[in-house]
């Protein structure tokens, strides 16, 4: 694994894989992101927090967790397979995961999650399937 690193952030590029992905934090909030080797790339140690931010935020956001104390902690799972994907990370969880529909409404509302959104609705409609078949077999119990 190749990583790049600076003051609240870090990027690795998995060569088993092929994937990228980057992590940044501070300010209460910590955040796992997919990304681009394109965007990887342009991270490089000494950027502002501002810049490297904002690169980062391209790639799509697999995991939020946010304890601003603004209210209570929680934790946001926009992609479930984010320990697969970032099995580098140090993964930061101080509250209440958002439940599945809760996070389906955030991805489908923000703009800032659009990159979310195919994958979301995947894994909404086979939860869907899931459960009709489940009611059903229960029904014939």
């Amino acid at each position: 694994m190749q990583f790049k690193t600076g003051i609240g952030w870090k990027a690795c590029y998995d060569e088993a894989t092929g994937i990228y992905t980057a992590e940044r934090g501070g300010g209460g909030s910590y955040h796992l992101y997919e990304i681009t080797k394109e965007i990887f790339d342009r991270l490089e140690n000494g950027l502002s927090d501002w810049d490297v931010y904002e690169i980062i935020d391209e790639g799509r956001h697999l995991y939020m967790d946010v304890n601003d104390r603004c209210g209570p902690p929680y934790t946001i799972v926009f992609d479930d397979d984010y320990k697969k994907l970032c099995p580098w990370a140090k993964i930061i969880s101080s509250g209440r995961v958002w439940p599945d529909e809760l996070t389906d409404a955030a991805v489908e509302i923000f703009a800032s999650e659009e990159k979310n959104r195919e994958q979301r609705r995947k894994k909404r409609e086979k939860r869907e399937k899931r459960e009709k078949k489940e009611t059903l077999e229960k029904k014939e119990e």
